[in-house]
């Protein structure tokens, strides 16, 4: 089928197109949301707090919120917290025998657990994360003049945003195509891109000698999404057979096929896990830096020095996104269980004994394709990061997580959108 005909068989199928449709409109429904801002915002303040060092992170978090931070948006916390409560649940899932349970051995139920208790933790979470923002703006005047009472009042706003905006990313997973947390961010992400051309062009202007780092900067986004995509669907095909059968008087002979296995299993999701995880800390000190207690506000502005150094930065950002990769490959994938259904349908990989045998070998593959898949998204990400350190121009290292996220989450949707095309053909 070519490309004009998917595309017609897109605006044809009723179904398929008003799937399409309720993702644009609720994408559409989240920009109205993330700009409407909280009272009492000073914009020119905010604006210039961007450009500064304690702006680096408040960058990241803006990439991490969807765009919702640039305009103090009443979604400006965006599906933060509740990522943050599903890295909990998965960690719980690998601590505790009972969620465990739940999650592998309840389907789809257990599944719907699992996600009702993310929801539910992300709301305290929520107000955790917000009122340290709201405290690290207030100090930096980026909200000036609020009392106790506004402060609260604008608590309880982005916290009720942030829950908006997490029930809008489940209407899209549920009713449309793609998972709708990555489309919320994907679609934050996408909506900066004019201003940031924009602004590359005016600094261009005003400073030619910028052009050598822009026309690597677009090299190096051009390579980055190339490899991306190479690796994304690179696979790892494991040969299975399945054994001898007789139905029917009849006897089918030896059937050979082969289990694909991806070299990134994990996809985006270690970047968003990786930020989630570097934006908290640094949120907290940046709020802890203006304590009366000196020993509070020097440890707090010790660990902001240290996480504002680009080298130091780079590498934790490298060793997480390494780590969330395995660990998230190790919650997707099970060795065990595949191995257990395999078994159970009579296939058997070629010179591998079914059951633990089988077990063991689809762990040491998975571990092995695993690592460069994990080494390769690692250095892509902190890649445009060194460069930034290099340049000293800070939105590299903004633009670089921002070409994975978009990378990854375009090639998921089209995906998604072809599987739905190819089961409606046939």
């Amino acid at each position: 089928m070519t490309f004009s005909q998917k595309l017609k068989l897109i605006w044809t199928d009723s179904s398929l197109r008003s799937k399409i449709l309720f993702v644009l409109g609720a994408l559409v429904v989240f920009r109205i949301l993330a700009n409407i801002p909280i009272p009492g915002v000073d914009a020119t303040r905010l604006a210039a707090l961007l450009e500064t060092s304690t702006g680096g992170f408040l960058n990241f978090l803006n990439v991490f919120s969807g765009g919702g931070l640039t305009s103090m948006s009443i979604v400006m916390l965006g599906v933060g917290p509740y990522i943050t409560a599903s890295i909990i649940m998965q960690l719980m899932g690998m601590m505790s025998a009972k969620v465990k349970e739940i999650q592998t051995e309840q389907g789809e139920a257990g599944r719907a657990k699992i996600s009702m208790y993310s929801r539910l933790l992300s709301v305290p979470l929520a107000a955790i994360q917000g009122f340290g923002l709201l405290k690290l703006l207030q100090t930096q005047g980026v909200l000036p003049g609020l009392t106790t009472a506004d402060l609260a009042t604008n608590l309880i706003i982005i916290v009720a945003g942030s829950v908006l905006l997490m029930w809008i990313g489940e209407l899209i997973s549920e009713f449309g195509i793609g998972n709708g947390v990555s489309l919320v961010i994907f679609a934050g992400i996408i909506s900066a891109l004019p201003g940031t051309a924009w602004n590359l062009y005016q600094n261009v202007l005003l400073d030619p000698s910028q052009i050598p780092v822009v026309i690597a900067f677009v090299c190096i986004a051009v390579v980055i999404i190339y490899a991306i995509v190479f690796i994304t669907e690179a696979e790892r095909p494991v040969p299975i057979q399945y054994a001898k059968s007789s139905r029917g008087g009849k006897t089918a002979g030896v059937v050979q096929s082969y289990m694909p296995l991806k070299l990134n299993q994990a996809g985006v999701i270690p970047i968003i896990f990786a930020i989630s995880v570097l934006v908290f800390p640094q949120m907290i000190a940046g709020f802890l830096a203006v304590s009366e207690n000196e020993a509070v506000r020097n440890g707090a502005l010790a660990v902001s020095g240290f996480l504002a150094n680009t080298w130091w930065y780079g590498g934790i950002y490298f060793i997480l996104v390494v780590l969330f990769t395995y660990f998230y490959t190790a919650v997707t994938f099970e060795p065990k269980t595949v191995a257990e259904r395999l078994q159970k349908s009579g296939a058997f990989v070629p010179g591998i004994r079914p059951g633990s045998q089988t077990e063991q070998y689809l762990g040491e593959v998975v571990t092995k394709i695993t690592l460069f898949g994990a080494l390769f998204l690692g250095t892509v990400a902190v890649l445009p990061i060194v460069i930034q350190g290099i340049t000293g121009y800070q939105a590299l290292a903004i633009g670089g997580t921002g070409i994975l996220i978009v990378v990854s989450v375009l090639i998921d949707l089209v995906k998604k959108i072809d599987a739905q095309v190819t089961m409606r053909e046939y």
